[in-house]
């Protein structure tokens, strides 16, 4: 009886064990893994489409509105340009644009801006300043420029304005600017 059991008993841990061992060494199909990676990567590239539409849509930019310039733009004459450059107390070349602007209106010209442009040799621009027009007053010992605010051009007045210009492009062809203005305030 007991080589019986004994039978019976090796007979039963090598198919349960071999079982076991059955399933520890098999490997899944390819064809479940490549599933489970694919919807992995399609969720991934929507996250991140997604991502970008909704950082495209919160951070875009309203258009600009193209403003009209104001009407008075043209009852102003600028003329009499004259261009000289000087070095400032740390070494450093400052250029002046000097001229005259002619209020040839009805009204008091309270502020102005003007756009300079600097070309390059091949016509183009090499530099682009927006700049508040100064009118030249003299403040006892020496000239002063100073904004339109302080000292208004009325009606049929003409005065003495100065553009300042800490540095100019390299690549400018050493002609006189286009010089445009391009805001006014009246009152």
């Amino acid at each position: 009886m007991k080589l019986r059991l004994r039978a019976r008993i090796d007979i039963q841990i090598p198919t349960a064990y071999n079982l076991l061992m059955d399933t520890l060494d098999q490997q899944r199909p390819a064809a479940e893994e490549g599933d489970n990676s694919r919807v992995i990567i399609a969720i991934a590239v929507t996250v991140v489409i997604g991502g970008a539409l909704a950082a495209a849509f919160l951070l875009r930019e309203p258009p600009r509105q193209v403003k009209a310039p104001p009407p008075y733009i043209a009852k102003l004459k600028l003329s009499n340009f004259k261009m000289s450059a000087a070095e400032n107390f740390i070494g450093a070349t400052v250029s002046y644009i000097d001229g005259a602007i002619t209020n040839t209106g009805d009204k008091t010209v309270t502020h102005v801006v003007v756009q300079v442009n600097f070309e390059d040799s091949m016509g183009q621009v090499a530099q682009r300043e927006d700049l508040p027009l100064r009118v030249v007053k003299s403040n006892g010992a020496y000239e002063e420029p100073v904004d339109l605010s302080v000292a208004p051009l009325a009606p049929g007045q003409s005065e003495s304005f100065r553009l300042t210009f800490d540095s100019i492009s390299a690549q400018w062809n050493h002609q006189y600017p286009d010089i445009t203005i391009t805001d006014v305030v009246v009152k």
